[in-house]
């Protein structure tokens, strides 16, 4: 992913108001992200617990996504649907999101299994690696680990549109 700037976060959302998006926190730690390493960027809201944001490269643009979950977790382990890293606890939460356009208005939502710590990418690239779960063995490539985390976050994308 190539860095992005606040403004461009901040006019990338497609499940919020202006306004809202306009006021969400954004990371202060921009200049620091292992940009090179990200297929999307992803932050929990500190001041609000349960909720998350993403901000996707997709089709030339930048799409923005809040989403909410519930903390806490359920003390069993669970797969993120994204980067199929298992954790503990609550490493894995159902993150939902208001669909895009009018449907979003209407209170519509969509979900999708996810690290609560929106660190798909560093998983999947082995650059981090979960407190207490694990990732399976597989044979896949790294570079195939990453296009199959691209390949889900963009699936999950497609269903705020439809």
């Amino acid at each position: 992913m190539e860095p992005v700037t606040e403004r461009d976060i901040r006019s990338s959302f497609v499940n919020c108001s202006k306004g809202d998006a306009k006021r969400l926190p954004v990371p202060k730690d921009l200049d620091e992200r292992p940009w090179a390493d990200l297929d999307f960027l992803g932050w929990s809201d500190l001041s609000l617990p349960g909720r998350g944001y993403l901000v996707v490269p997709r089709d030339d643009r930048l799409v923005g996504v809040a989403l909410r979950y519930a903390t806490g977790g359920t003390g069993r382990a669970q797969m993120c649907t994204i980067c199929l890293t298992t954790h503990t606890g609550g490493g894995v939460s159902l993150m939902t999101a208001h669909k895009a356009g009018e449907s979003g208005r209407r209170g519509n939502s969509v979900g999708t299994y996810m690290c609560t710590d929106l660190a798909c990418s560093l998983y999947a690239r082995n650059k981090k690696r979960p407190a207490l779960g694990s990732r399976y063995r597989e044979d896949l490539t790294p570079e195939e680990k990453i296009e199959r985390v691209r390949d889900n976050l963009n699936t999950f994308l497609a269903k705020l549109y439809a």
